[in-house]
């Protein structure tokens, strides 16, 4: 299988962060700038090879029928297993931190939260294997090339993977408006899994119920809930806060 990385700064990441790279496409006319230079800088330096066609060409074989005039055939993504995730926090000697996603279907939310979850020390997504979107080229371009760096495990029972972290020590919490708790006064520099529910469905009320507590975010307005993506980087940003203060 192959994957189609489009875009300056996906076949960037990808190429930085060592994922198996079969060719580099750029768009006949493209302009050069420090993103592309650096790319062909690697390729070369990787022996990748690089070819130049029509940006007609390129955005053909995009899956949106947008290149942007660069892109690159790659092995396809592997999703990590659960026993990868758990490992990955007692290397870096950090309590874990997981973010688990319950029916995430738009690949632009998906994309947001894998580029909050890099920049917030996420040790790892966990996504469900059905009924949910998963690691598509799409997904690619919206992380900013944060697909390459944070670790995607599939489930397909979230509940039972909750029950499984639990048996962990791994705090569960649920985000919902539901929520009596302010997510703010949720400890996160324990072991803890933030859990966001899909677009239009919230968590599923099996999934909430294994939750060990379940939190909102607080609003003020006519607005009453956020994007997915939002409230999933609101909470994982205010985690991440505490652990740099340690409180």
């Amino acid at each position: 299988m192959t994957d189609t990385i489009e875009g300056k700064n996906p076949v960037l990441e990808a190429l930085k962060s060592g994922r198996p790279v079969n060719k580099v496409l750029l768009a006949k006319g493209l302009k050069p700038d420090a993103a592309v230079n650096e790319i062909l800088e690697l390729a070369r330096q990787q022996r990748i090879p690089v070819e130049y066609a029509e940006r007609r060409v390129l955005d053909r074989q995009s899956v949106n029928g947008e290149s942007r005039g660069i892109m690159a055939l790659a092995a396809a993504r592997d999703y990590a297993s659960l026993d990868d995730l758990l490992a990955l926090p007692e290397k870096t000697g950090e309590p874990a931190l997981f973010c688990i996603l319950d029916g995430i279907e738009d690949p632009a939310n998906l994309g947001a939260i894998l580029r909050t979850a890099g920049a917030t020390g996420i040790h790892g997504v966990i996504i469900r294997s059905r009924r949910a979107v998963g690691l598509t080229s799409i997904v690619a371009r919206t992380s900013a090339g944060a697909i390459e760096y944070v670790p995607v495990a599939r489930a397909a029972n979230i509940s039972q993977t909750i029950d499984t972290l639990k048996k962990k020590n791994i705090w569960v919490t649920g985000i919902d408006m539901s929520g009596k708790t302010d997510f703010a006064d949720i400890d996160f520099t324990m072991p803890s899994a933030i859990v966001i529910g899909g677009e239009g469905q919230g968590l599923s009320p099996l999934v909430m119920k294994n939750c060990d507590r379940v939190a909102h975010t607080p609003m003020k307005g006519n607005i009453s809930s956020l994007n997915a993506s939002v409230a999933a980087a609101i909470v994982m940003h205010g985690a991440f806060r505490q652990r740099l203060s340690g409180s």
